[in-house]
């Protein structure tokens, strides 16, 4: 990306997303949406997900899942199986690849944060 700047608007958001995932609380999810509409860019949950493939260590990405707790970032972790493997070893219950009862453990980062 030699010669390309950064969207002057948005020059820290993989880092904002970083930050508010660090912030989920073990045995909870939550959505690429909310992570979106928290960092005032509801329209960009791509862009989350795009965060979350790169995420560095001690970035929770696994307890970031789509809007109705669908696993679908599953794909870029070490095996297709590690992302249901952490999640379960939070006790998060996990069946044909979705989150049983998602609504119960969801954590919104607009309720949940200042």
């Amino acid at each position: 990306m030699a010669g390309k700047k950064k969207p002057h608007n948005k020059p820290n958001f993989f880092e904002d997303v970083y930050a508010i995932v660090r912030l989920i609380p073990k045995g909870r999810v939550t959505s690429y949406g909310a992570i979106a509409k928290y960092l005032g860019a509801k329209m960009s949950s791509r862009m989350v997900g795009w965060a979350m493939h790169g995420a560095p260590r001690g970035v929770p990405a696994h307890r970031v899942v789509n809007r109705n707790g669908l696993l679908t970032g599953k794909h870029h972790f070490k095996t297709p199986y590690t992302m249901q493997r952490l999640l379960e070893k939070e006790g998060i219950q996990v069946f044909n690849d979705k989150i049983i009862r998602f609504s119960d453990i969801f954590w919104d980062p607009a309720r949940e944060l200042p």
